[in-house]
């Protein structure tokens, strides 16, 4: 089995951009999709698919980042998959994909039955083995790295931004109009039975292709509206 696993951090990120990217490299790859923060630990769908993999299976990701909390976690739970013939490929990080793993398992350098000589191939073995390992932990690394940079520079043009007198997120009681939120609109109005269309809710959502929270929220304000009116 084929499995394309991904996970944003929350429900107003998109998800679709990991689902075509995995998609178009395997396109028959049964996906598994997660909303999950790393303020807590709980990641089911994960879990769940943990539970299914077998020896062969394949695991398909769109980022090392999308694998793991932090990089001791990814290093240790890539370890176990690996041990247990599940095959892992990271579309943006190809080169620590299990498979060049166990390329670089193949490539030891055989014994000659001579004791010294056989003493320096050991040696050399166990430091090929060691570079393909520090390929993986610096992969994690640079990842969970990558994250808290990103943070780090979020946060300093907030305050940068306050500090110049800007206006920090939403003014209250002021609703954000974004294209999206105009066309999800449209969409509902035009293909809700609430509003004389034929598809149900949960039918509207996925065809708007927007968070479940997000579609509530865009048809409570269509209602207040025609309310209003």
């Amino acid at each position: 089995m084929i499995y394309g696993y991904c996970r944003i951090s929350t429900p107003q990120q998109s998800i679709d951009r990991q689902v075509r990217n995995i998609k178009a490299a395997y396109p028959t790859a049964t996906m598994v999709q997660e909303v999950y923060t790393g303020t807590t630990t709980a990641r089911p769908k994960w879990e769940q698919l943990r539970r299914k993999l077998h020896a062969g299976d394949t695991v398909v990701f769109d980022s090392v980042s999308r694998m793991s909390r932090n990089a001791a976690e990814g290093a240790e739970l890539y370890e176990a998959l690996y041990t247990e013939g599940v095959n892992l490929c990271f579309l943006k990080e190809p080169h620590i994909n299990t498979s060049v793993y166990r390329d670089a398992t193949k490539q030891q350098l055989d014994l000659t039955g001579n004791y010294i000589a056989d003493e320096y191939l050991q040696a050399t073995n166990r430091v090929l083995m060691y570079l393909a390992k520090q390929q993986i932990v610096l992969a994690f690394d640079q990842a969970e790295k990558e994250v808290q940079d990103l943070r780090q520079r979020t946060r300093e043009g907030i305050e940068t931004a306050r500090l110049a007198g800007k206006q920090i997120g939403a003014v209250e009681g002021k609703k954000l109009t974004t294209r999206k939120s105009i066309e999800a609109k449209e969409t509902i109005k035009r293909h809700c039975k609430t509003f004389g269309g034929t598809l149900s809710d949960s039918e509207t959502q996925k065809l708007c292709g927007i968070a479940r929270n997000s579609y509530y929220k865009y048809k409570r304000e269509l209602l207040e509206e025609l309310a209003q009116k």
